[in-house]
């Protein structure tokens, strides 16, 4: 199974922001040496307790730093930016990177990005990112001029088109004809998820989604998949979740389960993060439940796994008999706490867990 790890970040806003971010990235060094083989930044504007604000810089800090791991955006948010300027930062990265890049999108994810970029529509940020993607692409297959026409954007260049100095086209990616491209999924038969399979894009089910949700992706991926002819390949699908292992199993669980610990104060976080915007609804596996009920230790039982190597390869193969053979496992990363713990979880996982996920 592929191993990826996804970083939001999430930090205690009081902490030193330089130091959680060169943190960020002795984690994400750290993860390459273990062998984990993706690396999932995430894109947040208005959020210090998520501060990486360009997934594109971050990564290319990383490129000299790192060897094996694909450096993956997870996610740049399309609705935010625009395509001109997503496709050619895309395409720098790649590069760079020597094509270790993957493109991941969505349409949003932070309710205070919303607000700042005026994007609080569902439906209008949607249509941006269908938009976005498609004129993205269009500018990966084809050099200046362009004349793109769209609802959100209208892409024009044609009057300073000079091919002989080099002058009006954007820059082309590394991989042809464009690097992996990926969505976020986070609602149950999610919309961006038909998009990947009828596109032979991955997806990626959010470590907050509930078994069923995470179950009817892979539905909606082959819906996706037949509505164009396309063969379903389950390596286009990971699942990400909360994942802590540690050599004994009783350690782990009291490291993990500490009231006091990172594990708790980030389930504390996000729950409060969707309960202020609304959102509280998609974390219940029963509509049924009051709010008060979903709490940090009811997030870590529904959507954490934690153990010793044994324990945790045990969990993941449940999951996987339970929402479908998803081909890689994406492991949120714990940017605070006890370091060497951190450090250790990730090696674990993948000198470890992974060898008894392929017996």
């Amino acid at each position: 199974m592929k191993l990826g790890m996804f970083m939001m970040p999430y930090h205690d806003p009081k902490r030193d922001l330089h130091q959680a971010l060169h943190e960020d990235v002795e984690i994400a060094v750290h993860a390459d040496r273990a062998g984990i083989e993706e690396l999932w930044v995430g894109e947040h504007y208005s959020a210090p307790s998520e501060p990486i604000t360009s997934p594109f810089i971050f990564l290319a800090n990383l490129i000299a730093r790192t060897e094996r791991i694909r450096l993956c955006t997870g996610v740049i948010n399309l609705p935010q930016q625009h395509p001109a300027i997503v496709a050619a930062h895309a395409s720098l990265l790649d590069h760079l990177s020597r094509g270790r890049f993957t493109l991941g999108i969505s349409s949003g994810g932070l309710p205070s990005d919303f607000e700042l970029f005026k994007r609080k529509d569902g439906a209008e940020r949607n249509s941006m990112m269908l938009e976005s993607a498609d004129m993205i692409l269009r500018i990966w297959q084809q050099d200046g001029p362009y004349e793109i026409k769209g609802r959100h954007w209208d892409i024009s260049l044609k009057d300073f088109v000079v091919p002989e100095l080099g002058i009006g086209t954007v820059l082309r990616p590394f991989q042809r004809p464009h690097p992996p491209m990926a969505v976020s999924a986070a609602s149950p038969s999610s919309g961006s998820v038909r998009l990947a399979g009828s596109k032979g894009w991955g997806f990626v089910s959010a470590h907050f989604c509930t078994r069923p949700i995470i179950a009817s992706h892979w539905k909606t991926y082959l819906e996706g998949c037949e509505a164009v002819g396309r063969t379903p390949d389950p390596e286009h699908w990971r699942v990400a979740r909360v994942i802590h292992v540690a050599r004994d199993d009783a350690e782990a669980r009291a490291y993990f389960e500490d009231p006091d610990g990172p594990y708790h104060d980030f389930w504390r976080y996000l729950i409060g993060v969707l309960a202020r915007a609304g959102m509280l609804a998609m974390l219940k596996t029963d509509k049924a439940m009051p709010d008060a009920a979903v709490t940090p230790e009811y997030a870590l039982r529904t959507f954490s796994i934690c153990g010793d190597p044994a324990g945790v390869a045990r969990q993941v193969r449940e999951l996987r008999e339970e929402v479908g053979g998803f081909g890689g496992l994406v492991s949120l990363a714990i940017e605070f706490g006890d370091r060497r713990r951190i450090l250790d979880s990730i090696s674990l996982l993948s000198h470890e867990v992974r060898p008894l996920l392929a017996a």
